[in-house]
């Protein structure tokens, strides 16, 4: 294979090359869809989207495999290609905007890409994605969880969060060292003054061992237990005790000490 093939491991590519993996994560994928498609490496699943899809969006950072990308997708007419870093490209361009998103992402970007285009990318209504299963954990994490942290709490107030299927190293090319799986948002409708909310949020798990009071702007931290009891938890609850919509909760309470 020429070296604009290789799988490169500073940009976390691991190429998927399952037929049955691809359908998975193509599932759901209607004539009616823009898809966007982050990753795309040499095609494989863009083949299996662009079979279902009125138009695929495929966005690949890597020059040395686009020319495999392209030769995979040269007889298809409804896959355009664009080469761009996916955390800093203008999503806003496309043109019809994407509807929904189906990827292999990239492992070493993952996590921030997904809540990124959840904040600005608000014409993807559903996202189905393939990360490292210790990433998908992290996601889809209940309260409470050791997984469950500022990331989870982010994620669902936005989106409902699923792990559909877990995926072993062998469906890639070259096999990672971890499993992977198929995780499905769909979009909820933001609530309002997300951005003020998600500072609240950053700031309650910037010390999960302290009390979630003391890790609030020193106005609101007389007011903070009085509202914590009305949403039924104890003055010293730490963040990870409360659900997403708790901290929309805490947020419209206090938010004049915020």
């Amino acid at each position: 294979m020429s070296e604009q093939g290789y799988p490169k491991k500073r940009l976390g590519q691991h190429f998927l090359k399952d037929p049955n993996t691809a359908r998975i994560v193509a599932s759901g994928v209607t004539e009616d869809d823009v898809v966007l498609e982050v990753g795309p490496g040499r095609g494989f699943l863009t083949t299996f989207l662009a079979e279902r899809a009125d138009l695929v969006h495929a966005v690949e950072l890597d020059p040395e495999v686009l020319p495999s990308l392209r030769e995979t997708v040269e007889d298809r007419d409804n896959v355009i290609v664009y080469e761009g870093d996916a955390l800093r490209f203008d999503y806003s361009s496309l043109d019809p905007a994407p509807t929904r998103l189906a990827a292999n992402l990239p492992y070493n970007i993952a996590s921030p890409l997904v809540l990124m285009l959840l904040e600005e990318v608000e014409t993807l209504r559903t996202l189905r994605f393939m990360v490292q299963l210790e990433v998908a954990r992290r996601m889809a994490a209940e309260r409470g969880s050791k997984d469950y942290a500022a990331y989870a709490a982010l994620a669902q107030l936005l989106a409902r969060v699923r792990i559909l299927h877990r995926v072993p190293p062998t469906v890639f090319d070259p096999p990672p060292r971890v499993h992977s799986a198929v995780v499905e948002m769909g979009r909820r409708d933001p609530p309002d003054d997300y951005q003020g909310i998600k500072r609240v949020v950053l700031g309650a798990f910037k010390s999960r061992r302290k009390r979630l009071v003391n890790n609030l702007p020193e106005p609101a931290r007389r007011e903070a237990p009085i509202v914590l009891q009305s949403l039924g938890y104890g003055p010293n609850a730490r963040a990870e005790e409360l659900a997403p919509e708790d901290f929309v909760a805490l947020y419209l309470a206090l938010s004049w000490a915020l």
